[in-house]
This record gives structure tokens, C-alpha cells and sequence, in this order.
């Protein structure tokens, strides 16, 4: 064995330990408090501002017209929406949470070999579609205990055949309406997830020159997300008061986090066990929710509809749509 290979065999596995201190990086290289300070301030009111944007814009159908569910432009901004929520997932979210679980910080024998943050964000998606088949089969079988009722009514001399035909065209046009109800909901669960996490490590960190570009990157990660799920809301069709409250609690949600973090900034620790695992658990989750819902409920919902079927230059747009969502969302990642 030659100095080079005694070099490697002893030097070598110093370097690498050397580099997973798990202490608070931010901290121990004494970065400006005050400085870092301004900019968190200014990151709260960015994002709040960027997602309040993002959120509204679908919901300025009432006012401009090809802004409306049923215009091209109104589905072009969906698929825009569902690619930016697609790469977040994939991009964003799940590679954290991999970092997280895989950290060497939580030692080697954590969970092994088992690859903890596929098998979370596994069950989230199937727990999701769980969820939604349960209510929408809960909504059909009180539609046909109805229907029963009406039988019934019918047999003795009320208007049966009147009364069927309506209900039944109420019935397509309740159901549809509650499954994007369902929809909305767990998608802005999934979102506020990863937000406040994402607001947590912003606040609690004290280098300024990791918050600046983090500013910029967040403002649109939280525009671009508003922009899919007011899209949602907006089908969903909510009264003015559940849907106000949905617009508010989503922009809400990373600037509260921002705002915890700069809480708990003396004594949060990113690299201990119990924030690693915590972090890495809700992140995975999140990351299955997201994927399952960009895929499923908006990307191939809107694909079988007919006005996109019938029409080979629609479909043209919505590709170029969703790769354009993909891509400046992909994009964002290098900043955060």
C-alpha cells in the first residue's frame, strides 16, 4: 500500500465526516441577524402579494370573460396551473424530502434501506383516492335512496316522470360540483402543507444571501401555485364565503410560516432528528398529493373533455401549456 492509498484509506473519511457536522450551519458562520432580519420582512410581504395575485386571477371570471371555466384561455391557465403543480411534486417537494429522510444526521440505520419517502407519498396519493371515491359513493348512494323516495311518491299518483328528469339533470350537475369541491380542498391541503414548511426554513434562517434569491423564487412558486388551485375554486363554485376564506388561508400560509420561523430562530435546529423526520414525513405526504391530483384529477380530467377532444389545436396549446408550467417551475428550482 503506497501514501496515496494510506492517504485515501485515513484522510479521506475525516473529509466526509468533517462535512456532516449536523450543527446549525446558518448560525455558526455568524451571519447579520438584523440584515437577514429585512429581508424576511420583505419575503412575507412578497409572497403575501404574489399569492393573493396568483389565487384571484381565475376568479376574475365573473368579470372578464375569457377568464370564465368554459373559455380556452380559462383552460390553457389550468393546464399552465396543473404543470406547475405537477414539477412541485417532483421537482420540489419530494426531492426534500428524500434530503430529509436520507440525511446522514439521522445515522445510518434509520430505516435502512427502505426508502421511507416513496412509500409516504405512496399512501398519501392512495389515501386521496380513497377520500374522494368515499364521498362521491357516499353522494350516489343518497342519490338513489332519493330516487327510491321518488319512486314511491311516484307510484301513488304524484308527477314521477317530471320530477325524475329533473332531479336526475341535478344530479350530474351536483356531483360534478362536489367532486371539484373534493378536489379544491385536498389540493389546498397539500399545498399548505409544503408552504409552511417551506416559510419555516426561510424565517429560521440567518443568511441573507440565502434568503434573497429564495424571495424571487418563492414569489413565484406561490403565484403559480395560487394560479391552479383558484382554478380549482373557481370550478368548485363555493359561496363567496368559503371561498374568500379558501383564497385567504392559501395566501396566508407561507408568510406564517416565514413568521414562525423567525419564532423559533434561536432555537430551531433543521439538522436535529426530530425536525428531519417531521420535515421529511409531511414533505413526502405532500409530494403524493400534489402528483396525484396535477395527474388525475386535473391533467387527465380535462383532457377527456370533449371541447379539448374535438379539437387538435386546443390539445396543441395544452401541451405547449403544461411543458411551459413544467419548465418554469423546474426552473425555480435551482433558487429553491
Amino acid at each position: 500500500m503506497n501514501i496515496k492509498h494510506v492517504f485515501l484509506v485515513f484522510v479521506l473519511p475525516v473529509c466526509i465526516y468533517a462535512e456532516c457536522t449536523c450543527e446549525e450551519s446558518d448560525k455558526l458562520d455568524g451571519k447579520h441577524k438584523n440584515q437577514a432580519l429585512k429581508f424576511k420582512f420583505i419575503a412575507i410581504a412578497s409572497i403575501l402579494v404574489a399569492g393573493v395575485v396568483g389565487v384571484s386571477v381565475p376568479q376574475f371570471g365573473k368579470i372578464v370573460k375569457t377568464l370564465r371555466p368554459e373559455s380556452s384561455v380559462f383552460l390553457l391557465v389550468k393546464f399552465f396551473a396543473a404543470g406547475v403543480i405537477l414539477a412541485t411534486g417532483f421537482v420540489h417537494v419530494f426531492p426534500d424530502a428524500n434530503e430529509s429522510l436520507d440525511n446522514p444526521c439521522l445515522g445510518d440505520k434509520a430505516w435502512g434501506d427502505f426508502p421511507l419517502a416513496s412509500f409516504v407519498a405512496m399512501l398519501a396519493a392512495v389515501a386521496v383516492m380513497m377520500v374522494e371515491t368515499a364521498v362521491t359513493s357516499f353522494f350516489n348512494r343518497l342519490h338513489y335512496m332519493n330516487k327510491a323516495v321518488e319512486a314511491v311518491a311516484g307510484d301513488e299518483g304524484q308527477m314521477h316522470v317530471h320530477t325524475h328528469t329533473s332531479h336526475g339533470h341535478a344530479h350530474g350537475s351536483s356531483e360534478g360540483l362536489l367532486r371539484h369541491r373534493v378536489i379544491s380542498q385536498v389540493l389546498e391541503i397539500g399545498i399548505i402543507i409544503h408552504s409552511i414548511i417551506i416559510g419555516i426554513s426561510l424565517g429560521a434562517s440567518f443568511n441573507p444571501k440565502t434568503i434573497k434569491p429564495l424571495i424571487v423564487a418563492l414569489s413565484f412558486h406561490q403565484m403559480f401555485e395560487g394560479m391552479g388551485l383558484g382554478s380549482c375554486i373557481t370550478e368548485a363554485k363555493f359561496k363567496v364565503g368559503t371561498a374568500v376564506t379558501m383564497v385567504i388561508f392559501f395566501s396566508l400560509t407561507t408568510p406564517i410560516g416565514v413568521i414562525i420561523g423567525i419564532a423559533i430562530s434561536d432555537t430551531y435546529d433543521e439538522n436535529s432528528r426530530t425536525a428531519l423526520i417531521v420535515q421529511g414525513i409531511l414533505n413526502a405526504a405532500s409530494a403524493g398529493i400534489l402528483i396525484y391530483m396535477a395527474l388525475v384529477d386535473l391533467l387527465a380530467m380535462d383532457f377527456m373533455k370533449s371541447k379539448v377532444q374535438t379539437s387538435s389545436r386546443l390539445q396543441t396549446l395544452a401541451f405547449i401549456s403544461i411543458l411551459l408550467g413544467l419548465g418554469c417551475m423546474s426552473l425555480l428550482a435551482i433558487w429553491a
